[in-house]
């Protein structure tokens, strides 16, 4: 099976610091597998989310995804890359409040004229993914604001998941659940996912969630950066 994301020797290092916050030598990713990535509060999950997602780039070391360098572009291609092939799911969900629900769910599409392809018919693709992601039809034309935190996440799945992107990200979208609405969220996830065959990388530092996942890697385990060194002041 190929693997959607394969990167070596990645490093990223925020502005100012002087140490490696992630230093990661190898991480391959298959096409349509579930992953699981568990780490503590400031461990740099959403750090290597945003790395995969394009948004940061790396120091060093080579990124793949899908087959393309994305350590080798630029902004507006990572920009690009990303609206093409990705859906992303944030803690907060970043749902635009004076945009209808139907409306934040088909945002994607009018930034990518391949994810608006793969759609087809948009109304009815919108319709589809709000059914099953049990959204009552009463609210579709609501604003978001006038849902609930449990109703919004919904709304953010289904927008990541319009127009098929191959790769799903998701940064901790459950934190504001409790557990059986947790649990009820990813069944849908996986099954929307693997019914149209989306590669899932999900981080939280919620380790109760991991037991819902075939592949679960653990951020500190993978990450090797070098100690920080502590200049030491010698009196003359």
């Amino acid at each position: 099976m190929p693997n959607v994301i394969e990167l070596h020797n990645l490093h990223y290092r925020w502005k100012g610091q002087t140490h490696d916050t992630l230093a990661i030598a190898e991480l391959h990713v298959a096409a349509g597998e579930h992953l699981f990535i568990r780490g503590a509060s400031g461990s740099g999950k959403t750090t290597f989310l945003n790395l995969l997602a394009g948004i940061l780039h790396p120091a060093s070391g080579s990124l793949n995804i899908l087959g393309h360098a994305l350590h080798s572009m630029n902004h507006s291609a990572r920009d690009r890359f990303r609206a093409d092939h990705m859906g992303v799911i944030f803690q907060q969900f970043n749902l635009l409040p004076y945009l209808s629900v139907r409306e934040n769910v088909q945002l994607p599409c009018h930034f990518s004229t391949r994810r608006k392809q793969q759609a087809g018919d948009m109304q009815a693709t919108t319709n589809r993914l709000l059914e099953h992601l049990g959204l009552d039809s009463k609210l579709w034309e609501r604003p978001v604001t006038d849902l609930s935190v449990g109703q919004q996440q919904r709304v953010a799945v289904a927008r990541a998941l319009i127009g098929s992107p191959e790769l799903l990200i998701a940064d901790e979208p459950t934190s504001a659940l409790d557990t059986d609405t947790r649990d009820g969220f990813l069944d849908l996830l996986f099954k929307e996912a693997a019914a149209q065959g989306s590669t899932i990388v999900f981080v939280s530092h919620d380790p109760h969630i991991a037991s819902h996942f075939p592949r679960v890697v653990d951020l500190a385990e993978v990450n090797r950066p070098p100690p920080q060194t502590v200049a030491l002041y010698t009196s003359p």
